[in-house]
């Protein structure tokens, strides 16, 4: 497994012409941009974690049925210190680093009180963010980095404790139909408090190119949540929206601040200051985006780690909401490289499933209904919201699928009612085998996979002037641990499933993790690439969205 793990993957930096089997469709113009982790370790040093590697973005630009590749590391300030260092001095989640090489409790000490409020890593590997005009790599710290899309350069740092006050931000915002993004962040013991900040950066108004104006400058606070804990905030990695609703998730998977600022001097990373409370609640808050005010009903559910939200919607007086639930936070622990082994022994293999769940929450409560009793009167779904005594509602999903992770939606149809979800299929393992589209409505799905290959997260670009929510392709990075067979771009057929292309291309691809279709042919990289001719070989073979 060392093609998919803990090897550095090397830069492809100039532009690489892919050997494209079958036929990519015409309209099919733009640039499929990646990210993830690609570099693990620095000169004798190494990440204990493989979400702590180094960002490397890739892209496919695909224009005339031709494909170019592309992959540059972002220069990010946390990868240029380790560089020039020749080894890790930027702590990362699962991995803490001491700047100076003297590892004595001394040296701890002195230093512990720079690192009581930690400054975060700027090693933005997770997303791709389109904000205006520009593109953003995107983690969960305060950190965002602009950067070129065609390129792939590296341009500036962005706080966004600039415009906001928040220490932590999700890497999955929402978009409107305007443009206006829609995120949410940690603010950790701010004024007394620690709350939970939804934040709106409005579009770019039209002149704002010429002025040089960025929308993160316009960024407003939206709302804001107490945290049920003042010292031990919930993690989350996304939540939801619905036309006039955001759905946020103040799951028991929490941090514990007093252990995340003793953490340098007690010499351990900040992942163990992450624990899941599996006696607690799941408390989900609903905002209404008129009022901009949380909802005064209280709504629970049972304890779960959700990383990903898949959609949301308004039907009959109640919101449906998809989640894809564990029920603890194991997954975590598999990612760290010392079990990501060659064999996929038991250390890696998964004990709690994957689950896409749908609960449905009322809107309007009766105040005579009798405790005990079913406030959901939705047809479509057998989830359902006990009315209690103390006038919490207790939410109990229905279990649609197990085994999808990494879920993506065609997403003209986020916080509308929708039918179709594709995603990445896990089985045993936490990295995926197969990519699926499930069908909510027939509760069916379709599958493409192939032996040996480990695909990334689907993305469904929709054929212009598409009518139905799935007229459309897939596309999909793979890897293979066939030495006799290179990464390539797959492209499905949305409806079908049916392939309908691949573009192989002779680098050293890495997996990622998540990113966007910038669709328009607005450059070309043949000119940007040396002329070469693709070897032969046998056919063996959007707007931004989260």
């Amino acid at each position: 497994m060392d093609v998919l793990f803990g090897r550095n993957k090397k830069e492809q930096l100039e532009p690489v012409r892919a050997t494209v089997t079958g036929k990519i469709p015409t309209w099919l113009q733009g640039t499929l941009l990646r990210n993830g982790p690609g570099m693990h370790t620095v000169g004798e040093t190494s990440y204990n974690h493989w979400f702590d590697g180094l960002a490397l973005l890739h892209s496919f630009a695909i224009k005339d049925g031709e494909v170019y590749y592309r992959s540059k590391y972002l220069r990010s300030d946390t990868y240029n210190a380790n560089i020039e260092a020749n080894r890790i001095v930027v702590s990362e989640f699962g991995t803490m680093a001491y700047p100076d090489p003297c590892k004595n409790i001394f040296s701890k000490a002195f230093s512990y009180l720079s690192h009581t409020i930690p400054d975060f890593t700027d090693n933005c590997l997770i997303n791709i963010m389109k904000c205006g005009e520009d593109f953003y790599a995107t983690t969960e710290t305060n950190y965002i980095r602009k950067i070129n899309p065609q390129t792939l350069e590296t341009l500036e740092k962005v706080d966004y404790r600039k415009y906001v006050a928040v220490n932590l931000a999700t890497s999955h915002p929402h978009y409107d139909e305007a443009g206006n993004i829609l995120n949410m962040g940690t603010s950790i013991v701010d004024k007394g408090k620690t709350k939970y900040v939804i934040f709106k950066i409005p579009a770019a108004a039209p002149d704002a190119r010429k002025k040089g104006t960025s929308p993160l400058k316009r960024t407003e606070v939206y709302c804001s949540i107490p945290s049920h804990s003042l010292l031990s905030p919930s993690y989350y990695h996304s939540f939801g929206i619905t036309k006039n609703y955001v759905i946020f998730l103040e799951q028991p998977f929490r941090l514990d601040i007093l252990k995340m600022a003793t953490a340098y001097i007690r010499g351990v990373n900040w992942a163990s200051c992450l624990a899941f409370h599996g006696e607690d609640k799941t408390y989900i808050h609903i905002i209404d985006q008129r009022t901009r005010k949380p909802v005064q009903m209280k709504f629970y559910t049972d304890p779960m780690v959700v990383f990903h939200h898949v959609n949301a919607y308004e039907e009959d007086g109640c919101i449906l909401f998809d989640v894809v639930a564990y029920e603890d936070n194991s997954l975590y622990q598999l990612f760290y490289l010392a079990n990501l082994n060659q064999n996929f022994n038991e250390h890696s293999r998964l004990t709690s499933f994957p689950t896409l769940r749908r609960f449905a929450v009322p809107l309007h409560v009766d105040k005579n209904a009798e405790v005990g009793s079913n406030l959901i009167k939705v047809a479509s779904t057998t989830a359902t919201a006990l009315k209690e005594k103390d006038d919490q509602i207790y939410c109990q999903p229905e279990l649609l699928f197990e085994g999808l992770e990494l879920p993506r939606i065609n997403y003209a149809h986020n916080g509308k009612p929708y039918r179709y979800i594709f995603a990445a299929e896990v089985e045993w393992s936490p990295v995926p085998t197969k990519i699926i589209k499930y069908d909510i409505l027939t509760k069916s799905s379709i599958r493409w996979g192939e032996e040996n290959c480990w695909p990334a997260e689907p993305l469904f670009v929709p054929t212009p002037g598409a009518k139905d929510e799935d007229d459309g392709v897939i596309l999909s990075t793979v890897i293979s641990t066939d030495p006799q067979k290179q990464p390539f771009l797959l492209i499905l057929d949305a409806k079908s499933f049916t392939e309908v292309a691949r573009a192989f291309v002779d680098v050293d691809m890495h997996l990622d993790l998540h990113g966007i279709f910038i669709p328009g042919a607005d450059w070309d990289a043949r000119k940007q690439a040396p002329s070469q001719k693709p070897r032969d070989r046998d056919s063996d073979g959007v707007a931004p969205q989260t």
